[in-house]
């Protein structure tokens, strides 16, 4: 059985929360009080973690944003993970998957050599391209099945021989690959009334559910329909509207201020429903 979901639920249970705050830190949209710091983004993603780490349930880091600086980003999101308060759960949101022998070696990039606690991955290469990640029981892996975005229509929600969609084919399989607990599924939060039917065809499942804020996804919605029969094995992904507050800011502080606010506007929401 997986660890990281245990410990996702446990936390779920004690805080009342679904967060996860998504670490997609861009250094053209961080705040200037950042700037003359030697690592900005390093500093940025500080300040995020403090200023959220007492509702948080999960951290996800998108691993473009880090990846397109080279080195110097890598550096940054290794030393990120090691900001992270060990009680929450790390997410690389990579989406990788490839024949065997290379998915294993991404497996233990994210898993070994950095120690996330969860990767997004894809499913259409199928299972043999996902057991070198599935062979980890004790992490939690999150494959892409209904996504947010509005492409989600060109491939994931056609319709198969059969007459369903295909994200219910995904589906389907990775409940059948589920057998230590350690599987998941990505479903938007604009697909309200879809994450309702997927909760209910996938109960075992742990949904990472991205879409609230910018995108437009209800909270509300999102909380009520993504938790399982014991309000759990769900969070929630924030990202922009979280770490990009508007307004102008005279310190860390400050900004430290206004996205504790914000997360704890979104942490009242989920503690009344949950």
């Amino acid at each position: 059985m997986s660890v990281v979901r245990d410990k996702a639920n446990c936390r779920i249970s004690a805080l009342k929360s679904l967060l996860c705050v998504g670490l997609d830190s861009d250094p053209e949209k961080i705040p200037a009080v950042f700037l003359p710091y030697e690592n900005p983004v390093l500093e940025f993603n500080r300040a995020v973690i403090r200023a959220t780490s007492d509702v948080a349930i999960a951290y996800k880091l998108n691993t473009a944003f880090y990846e397109a600086r080279g080195i110097a980003g890598l550096l940054d999101m290794e030393k990120t993970l090691g900001s992270i308060p060990d009680v929450c759960m790390t997410i690389a949101d990579a989406k990788r998957a490839d024949i065997g022998n290379t998915s294993k070696m991404y497996a233990q990039a994210f898993f070994d050599h950095w120690s996330f606690d969860a990767l997004t991955v894809a499913p259409y290469m199928g299972f043999d391209s996902l057991e070198p990640f599935f062979a980890y029981e004790d992490k939690l892996l999150f494959v892409l099945c209904l996504t947010s975005n509005e492409g989600s229509v060109d491939f994931e929600e056609q319709a198969m021989q059969d007459g369903r969609p295909l994200y219910r084919s995904v589906l389907d399989k990775v409940a059948s690959w589920n057998r230590n607990g350690n599987g998941g599924v990505v479903v938007g939060a604009t697909k309200s009334a879809l994450l309702s039917e997927i909760r209910c065809e996938a109960p075992n499942l742990f949904l990472l559910i991205p879409g609230v804020g910018a995108q437009g996804g209800s909270l509300e919605d999102t909380v009520h329909f993504g938790v399982d029969a014991n309000r759990q094995s769900a969070v929630i992904n924030v990202s922009r509207s979280l770490i990009y507050p508007s307004g102008s800011f005279s310190g860390i502080d400050d900004y430290e201020r206004a996205v504790a606010a914000e997360a704890s506007k979104m942490h009242s929401v989920m503690k009344a429903i949950l």
